[in-house]
């Protein structure tokens, strides 16, 4: 087993000089016993705007006082240790701007191991120990807790989790062997795995109390005071700690290995084999069952050197700093306060589109919403799905009966356009067709004012021409979401030759708004998501129409680790729109961008794949493959994918050269947040640089250095 101390940790320290440094500071607390704890508070010294975080000089110097109370325990000046932290705040887990900094493997390991060595001597002080989770504990913040004997937490911690698979990596300070045998394997699964591929999914409380991570929990008005009197109770024998979740021999015997081969597949399922990290963590978990600590922590140090010196961690880093950062900043937005004031909303339509619409505009802005169409029908039935959606968040807890109330008399439908004259905001969602959405504007145009903003969901049309027969195009504006409406996070605002300032501020301005990140585009075919993926699901189209094989394709493309199969996207969108989708591309870059007249044959019959009844897909509907049947050139897995590759390098390219967005990182924060592409590939450029793709086709690449791992 590695002998932690006698490793030296120099270069690492020398590596984190500039460390924003989480301090432990100590007190002793006499507690109504007599008894003394010492109380470990960490705080770097910062407001709740940057959490505690731990780099390697903040874990030696806590290593450091762990010592020295050790020494006290042992000199019998001490009776137990706790640790809490800053206001709301435990830790936020490793520094990850050190740790996506690290130049080598060996530097890894050796991050890995120190945390392992400093958080291992909570455990080791000689008196019983504590962990008090007053708010906020990610990653190495919930490790810090699992090395201690007892937990409580505040009713009010908004967060508890391990996020690390969703980043690249793994929980590599003792969670995955400690978290699984102090709660099960099926909810540690959840929580190592699940929970970070639903959307970094995290704890409340109550879960955490229920899960049995913490064994008690007390109201955030006197939540140190009652964990001291909680944990004097313990020490004094008074309180009896119960956890029912600690798994016994039959769990070991019997259900960890089912649930690890069940957990597999499911994985599998989902999300293919590209992505390195659930699976690491899940063989972590497996072998954690049985054998030592020490046993579990050394393939912890091994794993988490491996995930963080490689490119998938790398490209994770990046992509979580396009989505916490560059997205709160967009490029090329005018100042905010040349925004237009919105105080009420028109939609032009009441389809489900429209209908979403009005729903998000109506929660998120709070001011009155109208719907319109062409007749009261078609009005009444999307007011009966608004309100409907919102009675099922009333029912859920989601709002309150007095924000349903509110929310149900901000809505209202007309079909007399007339009802937009004091509109500041007018978005139409009708049918994707130049000359329809023209009419539809002009016809709402002298209604409303001159200075109402008119934004149009189109997807591939250009928004100049929708916009070519009004009196004021430079109030119009492309405001493109994706389905579903509220889940998806991505809308891209498209910028006329036309629009001008104030409309383009608007339009952010209520991106923000409404909880979503906007990214500004240039008004050319596609934007960025949908002529990306043009590009993709055209070569794929291609391929097949050639002679290819549905399942070589899909299997060609799997190194893109991408959520699902072309045709399962193109079942997803919609073969009819797909097809559009294709023939607008190739009709604006007809030397790029295939049509394929057997995707028009597809959407007549309707399906690409043979599903069973809970629509989990059995394989390819045959009557599918003999209509793309009749290709004699078919490709090898390997063309496919290097065409799809030199293909998505050189589009990408060109839209730069464009200007369509303003740099790299826009294209892959549209494809993370719009297209669903995994943290774990950083979008589409690093990938393409990583693999040679943008040298093959320009000459260069779109990142230096490239975003690629270590040695």
């Amino acid at each position: 087993m590695t002998n932690y101390s006698e490793i030296d940790f120099s270069d690492l320290l020398a590596f984190s000089a500039d460390e924003v440094v989480t301090h432990s500071f100590v007190r002793d607390v006499k507690l109504a016993s007599g008894k003394t704890l010492a109380l470990i508070t960490l705080d770097n010294g910062r407001d709740h705007t940057r959490p505690n975080t731990l780099g390697p000089v903040t874990l030696t110097e806590y290593g450091a006082t762990l010592d020295a109370l050790k020494k006290r325990a042992a000199a019998g000046e001490i009776d137990a240790v706790a640790v809490t932290g800053k206001p709301f705040i435990l830790a936020a887990g490793a520094d990850l701007s050190k740790v996506g900094e690290v130049s080598s493997r060996a530097m890894a390991l050796q991050m890995a191991q120190l945390g392992h060595y400093t958080l291992t001597k909570l455990s080791e002080v000689g008196v019983p120990s504590f962990a008090f989770i007053n708010g906020l504990a990610l990653g190495g913040g919930v490790e810090i807790t699992l090395a201690a004997d007892y937990r409580t937490i505040d009713s009010s911690a908004p967060a508890v989790a391990f996020p690390e698979v969703f980043l690249g990596i793994i929980p590599g300070w003792g969670g995955a062997y400690l978290l699984p045998n102090l709660i099960g394997i099926e909810n540690a699964l959840n929580v190592i795995i699940s929970n970070p591929l639903r959307n970094n999914k995290t704890l409340k409380a109550p879960e955490v109390l229920e899960l049995g991570i913490a064994d008690a929990m007390f109201s955030s008005a006197n939540f140190l005071e009652e964990s001291l009197i909680w944990a004097d109770g313990v020490l004094t024998g008074a309180i009896t700690v119960k956890r029912p979740n600690v798994p016994g021999k039959i769990e070991r015997l019997v259900k960890w290995d089912a649930a690890i081969g069940i957990a597999r597949k499911q994985l599998e399922s989902r999300i293919g084999t590209v992505a390195k990290s659930p699976y690491a963590a899940l063989e972590l978990l497996r072998a954690a069952k049985s054998g030592t600590r020490e046993e579990g922590f050394a393939r912890e140090d091994e794993a988490l050197a491996d995930l963080v010196a490689g490119d998938q961690f790398r490209a994770s880093i990046y992509s979580f700093d396009l989505v916490q950062k560059r997205a709160k900043r967009p490029a090329g937005a005018p100042d905010k306060k040349i925004a237009k004031p919105v105080t009420k909303v028109g939609v032009i339509g009441a389809g489900l589109m429209a209908s979403q619409f009005a729903l998000l505009f109506v929660r998120r802005l709070q001011v009155p919403v109208v719907i319109t169409d062409l007749d009261q029908a078609r009005v009444d039935k999307g007011l009966d799905y608004i309100r409907g959606e919102i009675a099922t968040l009333l029912s859920k807890g989601r709002i309150s009966p007095d924000e349903s109330n509110k929310l149900n008399a901000l809505i209202s439908g007309t079909t007399n356009k007339a009802d937009f004259a004091d509109a500041d905001w007018v978005i139409e969602a009708v049918f994707e067709e130049l000359g329809v959405k023209q009419e539809v504007f002009a016809d709402v145009e002298q209604y409303i004012s001159d200075t109402a903003v008119l934004a149009t969901n189109t997807s591939s049309l250009s928004v100049e021409q929708i916009a070519s027969k009004l009196k004021h195009p430079e109030r119009v504006v492309g405001f493109h979401f994706f389905n579903p409406v509220a889940v998806m996070p991505l809308v891209e605002v498209v910028n006329t030759p036309h629009t001008d300032d104030a409309t383009l501020s608007t339009a952010m301005v209520v991106a923000a708004k409404l909880r979503k990140n906007a990214v500004i585009t240039r008004d050319t075919p596609g934007f960025v998501v949908n002529r990306i993926l043009a590009k993709l699901l055209g070569e794929a189209m291609h391929a097949v129409d050639t002679g290819t094989p549905f399942e070589v394709v899909d299997t060609a493309l799997a190194p893109f680790g991408l959520p699902m199969t072309s045709f399962e996207l193109l079942e997803l969108v919609g073969l009819k729109v797909g097809a559009h989708v294709l023939d607008t591309h190739h009709a604006a870059f007809p030397d790029r961008f295939f049509e394929s007249q057997n995707l028009h044959k597809l959407a007549e019959h309707g399906k690409i794949f043979e599903r069973d009844a809970k629509g989990k897909v059995k394989g390819f509907d045959k009557t599918a493959v003999a209509i793309v049947a009749g290709g004699t050139t078919p490709m090898t897995g390997a063309e496919i994918l290097r065409r799809v590759e030199d293909g998505l390098a050189d589009e990408i390219h060109r839209m730069l050269e464009d200007d369509v967005v303003h740099a790299a990182e826009d294209i892959d924060l549209c494809l993370i947040l719009g297209a669903g592409w995994p943290f774990q590939m950083g979008g589409a450029t690093p990938y393409l640089d990583r693999v040679g793709a943008s040298e093959r086709v320009f000459g260069d690449t779109f990142h230096h250095p490239r975003i690629a791992g270590v040695e």
